[in-house]
């Protein structure tokens, strides 16, 4: 049995899981997010790390899981980005992540978003108003997310590692209690750094019209 081990803090809890099969912990009484903490591959990261940010893919699109992977190979491709196996790895992991997480959300659609980031994009720690979202980093600072169970500035700020997949349950979670877990952008506004950031929501089929699905 894989292990796993639950962080909990009045009615905030965070999963760490060990595999991609794990995620739906996040089903889980009390449990406000999940993540995967894994190790980049290390050629990889050298490779997102040092790549043209130019070369960085830039999207917001509503579509089905198994389309996941050629609607990404072509982003990938208009962007410019170098045909290596680690563009290949890049594809075949987002499209890893979506098909999972598409099924634990019961989702027939997602809606999916890459955003090349240099500033402080969401500087303020809070709750998303989506039923869950998952977000990976793989370039760049992770998400920073902390306890907060009566919407106060938090004292202790946590930081999901670069390459982690982290799931949070948004307002819109149908069982109570609400979660007490913020999370925001890392503020790197000056720094120099760029970010790559995945960003996948569920969308139930009656909330998808002809002009946002791509096919």
């Amino acid at each position: 049995m894989l292990q796993r081990q639950i962080i909990e803090n009045a009615a905030v809890g965070v999963g760490v899981i060990d595999s991609v099969d794990e995620m739906n912990l996040i089903h889980k009484p009390g449990v406000a997010a999940v993540i995967w903490r894994r190790q980049p591959q290390q050629e990889f990261q050298r490779w997102i790390d040092t790549l043209d940010p130019a070369r960085l893919p830039e999207a917001r699109l509503v579509l089905q899981p198994t389309t996941v992977a050629s609607a990404v190979e072509h982003l990938f491709t208009i962007s410019n980005m170098p045909v290596d196996e680690h563009r290949h790895f890049l594809v075949e992991d987002i499209a890893t992540l979506a098909r999972n997480f598409a099924t634990v959300m019961g989702s027939p659609y997602l809606r999916l978003r890459l955003d090349v980031v240099t500033d402080n994009a969401c500087p303020k720690f809070h709750i998303d108003a989506v039923k869950a979202r998952l977000l990976c980093t793989y370039r760049g600072l992770g998400t920073q997310y902390a306890v907060s169970p009566d919407g106060t500035e938090p004292d202790r700020v946590f930081s999901a590692p670069t390459g982690s997949a982290m799931i949070l349950k948004g307002i819109k979670w149908p069982e109570p209690p609400r979660s007490g877990l913020l999370h925001r952008s890392p503020p790197i506004e000056g720094s120099g750094e760029t970010r790559l950031l995945l960003v996948l929501d569920p969308v139930d089929e009656e909330a998808v019209s002809p002009d946002t699905l791509l096919n």
